[in-house]
């Protein structure tokens, strides 16, 4: 059951805009005894994101890439639950409303690319698109800019991994197909749960869950490979839909499928609950126990190992389940290997010609 009434903007998925932990000052809302004025939509702010650089190096040993490039800060998909958000709190930013209002874009992202892969110290790696925050955000369609990185990424036959949950990917599928014709392009579709109700509440601004479906199916038509995440798994809102979800992902083309457990530092704790406590108050102390389950009695745990998918026998049950859908399914049957040896350079304006 759920709540039938909201305290949030429509269309955003955190209810408050928590100050960052990084902020002494903090600010309370009072009831004041007036009624409540009528509420301002909230609109999404664009700035310019300046880094000089727009590889990131990883070497996490829960995650599967080196290098990642994140076109955006913060995401306009709102996900209650998106493990970036305090990322925003080093912007002097709540990563609440602020994570998903105030999106910093990387202009220059394909000409930074472009003069970090022409470096001679270079050495190719797999890079993870999107890996921490949608590459593929509405923002996107009217920038480009993750478009402007596959275009100098194909230019220089150099290998991708994308991350996503839009439709939006589609796109591209005129620069993509051509890649993976040659092994250099996976795409990763994240598809949390086939609830639209459900849906609608943990990702506001994100595809439905039957367009995902829809993705899966056209990437696949065009011979993308294409693997799912279930993207959180959440104790009894969605774990069980495991092998529904994975039988219609197969159903529409996916070759694999993984799973991350829901993650909940920092700031995340707290608008999580009060996410929780706004839309299914009933089920809010329940979610709340299955979670200390999974994490040694606690809220959230950041060992290595244990992040990303818990621990215990609520964890053990969860990766049993996952393991049989997605044999039953005719998942994971084989391992996707991205080609970097075809990587090179190519010539430029101006560049000398080789001897011949």
């Amino acid at each position: 059951m759920s709540s039938n009434t909201s305290s949030h903007p429509k269309g955003r998925g955190a209810g408050s805009n928590v100050v960052s932990r990084f902020v002494e000052l903090k600010r309370e809302a009072v009831d004041d005894g007036w009624e409540p004025a009528e509420r301002t939509p909230l609109r999404t702010e664009l700035f310019t994101d300046t880094s000089r650089t727009i590889i990131s190096s990883n070497n996490s040993p829960d995650v599967p890439f080196t290098y990642s490039i994140n076109p955006y800060k913060g995401c306009e998909h709102g996900c209650c639950y998106c493990f970036a958000r305090p990322t925003h709190a080093y912007l002097d930013l709540s990563p609440g409303l602020d994570f998903e209002s105030k999106i910093f874009a990387k202009p220059d992202a394909a000409g930074l690319l472009t003069k970090e892969l022409g470096k001679h110290s270079y050495v190719p790696k797999v890079i993870a698109l999107g890996a921490n925050t949608d590459a593929y955000q509405p923002l996107e369609r009217q920038l480009g800019i993750t478009r402007e990185i596959i275009q100098v990424l194909k230019a220089h036959q150099h290998p991708v991994s994308i991350i996503t949950k839009s439709a939006l990917v589609e796109r591209d599928i005129d620069l993509l197909a051509p890649m993976a014709e040659t092994g250099l392009v996976k795409v990763f579709i994240s598809v949390t749960t086939l609830d639209r109700a459900l849906g609608r509440r943990l990702e506001p601004r994100a595809a439905a869950p039957q367009r995902r479906l829809e993705t899966v199916r056209r990437l696949r038509q065009a011979g993308i490979p294409v693997g799912v995440l279930m993207a959180p798994i959440i104790p009894v809102l969605n774990d069980n839909e495991i092998e529904q979800l994975l039988g219609q992902c197969a159903a529409a083309g996916a070759e694999s499928a993984s799973y991350v457990i829901l993650r909940l530092p920092h700031e995340i704790k707290d608008l999580f609950v009060q996410w929780l406590q706004e839309h299914y108050p009933l089920k809010a102390e329940h979610v709340i126990s299955r979670i200390r389950d999974l994490r040694g009695g606690q809220a959230y745990r950041s060992e290595f190992g244990e992040r990303m998918r818990g621990s215990g026998q609520y964890a053990d049950l969860i990766a049993k389940r996952f393991a049989l859908a997605c044999k039953k399914h005719g998942l994971n049957r084989r391992t996707l290997e991205l080609d970097c040896s075809k990587f090179r350079v190519p010539p430029r304006s101006g560049d000398q010609m080789g001897l011949f």
